[in-house]
């Protein structure tokens, strides 16, 4: 595992470029197993969760070119098998993926615990609840073990809940099913109306995505498909903080403004400067103050992965601000480390944390215990007085490519320590 040493104090400023968004890119690779036909995605960000479910597609006989570019082709004529490598899928929570195209292609699915982030604490029942309406049953196995004896049939589905992960299953599921799925209570975030765009290329008779309620009406046979994944603006997002927290200025290109807008509202209220238009987001050298409270939401609410970031950048606005994560219980509980910084923290519970500001942070050890407040801690340190080390690096890279080489890029002192 390696560390990132970084010598905090220093303004942040210059341009970078987003690559493809990583939520988009794990679905539409795992719906390439659903056909023989060979498929192509563009703009593939060089991540590792990318390099993990590349490594699964080809465990499960996939052949794959373009690994670690920007252009990767998948042709999938036969699947090997029903059983993903287990210590693969204990790397990456979106392994959970491959269980509606393992039950479409081979009958059967067998798949251990989805690592990730919080894997004992991010459950997977709205994924299975959408296969077994479509015909799945549990076998009585370790892990979580499936068939599709006669295959998988269309149904009407209300999940428990809009998980994104979840509608991207039932979606996958249902686009190799037999007869008419409707899925209601979906997630309408960009990457599921970007996995239903690729389906519907794929042959794939599709209506409503961006909305609660999803039809689909597979074909006699799915076809290949080629999609540009659109800009990652969660990464974009997370650069422009970088950025707010540092007093610096930077553009960031590669994310469409009307994703980035939901991520530059609650920036805006607390004082960062900053515009978007077309493929383009700035942040200029911003006065931060508190706002009163910040609260995650569905699409196209405030997105839980930035709430870490947002909790770090109110360490250095005026005021008090409240920050509030509904979605999910655990990623707060990362940022206490930031109390060790002489940050103001006051832990309510689970989803809530109160923040005062502005303190002057003091560089330290810290732990990345997940990909988000891995990025956050990191903004932390680069705003901090001093020397900080933040490991494993590994799990920030998951969802950040080329991390030193573009905070060296941006004027940051940092260094990778192995």
């Amino acid at each position: 595992m390696a560390t990132l040493r970084i010598e905090g104090g220093r303004r942040l400023s210059g341009r970078v470029s987003v690559e493809g968004n990583k939520n988009s890119a794990l679905p539409l690779l795992a719906a390439c197993l659903l056909t023989d036909r060979p498929c192509e995605i563009t703009n593939v960000p060089r991540i590792r969760d990318v390099e993990v479910l590349i490594d699964l597609l080809e465990d499960l006989g996939a052949s794959v070119e373009g690994r670690g570019t920007a252009t990767v082709r998948v042709v999938c004529e036969r699947i090997s098998g029903d059983r993903p490598d287990p210590v693969l899928v204990g790397k990456l929570r979106g392994s959970v993926l491959l269980l509606g195209p393992l039950l479409a292609r081979y009958g059967s699915a067998r798949l251990a615990p989805p690592g990730g982030d919080f894997p004992a604490r991010r459950t997977i029942a709205t994924h299975l609840q959408a296969l077994h309406a479509m015909g799945a049953t549990a076998l009585d196995e370790p892990g979580h073990a499936l068939e599709a004896r006669g295959g998988l049939h269309g149904t009407s589905i209300y999940l428990d809940e809009a998980s994104v992960t979840g509608t991207e299953t039932a979606l996958l599921a249902a686009a190799a099913a037999r007869g008419r799925t409707e899925i209601r209570h979906a997630a309408m975030e960009p990457h599921v109306v970007e996995l239903c765009e690729f389906l519907r290329r794929m042959g794939v008779a599709i209506e409503g995505e961006g909305t609660t309620t999803i039809g689909v009406e597979p074909p006699p046979r799915l076809g290949g498909a080629c999609h540009r994944l659109r800009g990652d603006y969660i990464e974009a997002g997370s650069w422009g903080v970088v950025a707010a927290i540092t007093g610096g200025e930077i553009e960031v290109t590669g994310a469409r403004a009307l994703d980035i807008e939901v991520i530059a509202a609650p920036l805006r209220k607390m004082g960062v400067r900053c515009a978007y238009e077309d493929n383009r987001f700035t942040v200029e050298p911003s006065q931060l103050t508190a706002t009163r409270r910040i609260t995650t939401s569905l699409w196209p609410g405030f997105p839980s992965d930035m709430v870490s970031l947002v909790t770090v950048l109110a360490t250095q606005a005026d005021g008090r601000t409240l920050v509030h994560d509904w979605l999910y219980e655990l990623r707060l509980f990362a940022l206490e480390q930031l109390s060790a910084m002489r940050a103001d923290l006051f832990l309510c519970d689970p989803h809530r944390i109160i923040v005062s500001g502005p303190t002057k942070l003091k560089g330290r050890s810290l732990d990345s215990r997940d990909l988000r407040s891995g990025m956050a801690l990191i903004a932390a340190a680069l705003a901090a007085e001093g020397e900080t080390r933040i490991a494993p690096l590994e799990t920030v890279e998951r969802g950040y490519a080329s991390l030193v080489d573009r905070l060296r890029g941006l004027g940051a002192q940092v260094e990778r320590v192995p």
